[in-house]
């Protein structure tokens, strides 16, 4: 049975020989005469358009990125429901549950109750989220 196997019929193909005679795409080996299209080892990239000036340079530029900017870790009220039953959350704590990734500093929201006591320590925090858990008796603390 395996000795009936062979591949589909047109999928291999013969690749092109060039380079070897005038007979099969000989002298210039079907590159043309001169020019950088024909010299070994010169690859033009794709987004070149023969010098003119490219399109992207041509249309109009928007906005700006802020270099500065400060990236935040969110987390909102909501995902600490997770952490039920621990009464000191600390960053660490929050990068060993998954809900920070670590690298950036974190920022506390107020997207959700609390219904436990708890201190937390997070690099930022929202009014809002200050505000209800010092109304469940917790304490926040910026680190």
């Amino acid at each position: 049975m395996l000795n009936t196997l062979s591949p589909s019929k047109g999928s291999k193909k013969r690749r092109k020989r060039v380079g070897r005679g005038p007979g099969c795409h000989g002298k210039t080996s079907g590159k043309g005469h001169k020019g950088q299209r024909a010299r070994s080892g010169k690859t033009i990239p794709r987004w070149f358009e023969g010098g003119q000036t490219p399109i992207k340079m041509t249309s109009p530029k928007r906005g700006f990125t802020n270099i500065f900017k400060k990236e935040f870790d969110i987390i909102n009220l909501s995902d600490l429901e997770r952490l039920e039953g621990t009464e000191s959350i600390t960053i660490d704590v929050l990068k060993q549950s998954g809900l920070s990734s670590g690298k950036n500093p974190i920022k506390l929201l107020g997207n959700g109750e609390v219904s436990s006591k708890f201190t937390i320590q997070v690099n930022a925090a929202s009014k809002s989220a200050f505000e209800k858990i010092e109304q469940a008796g917790g304490k926040v603390e910026i680190v």
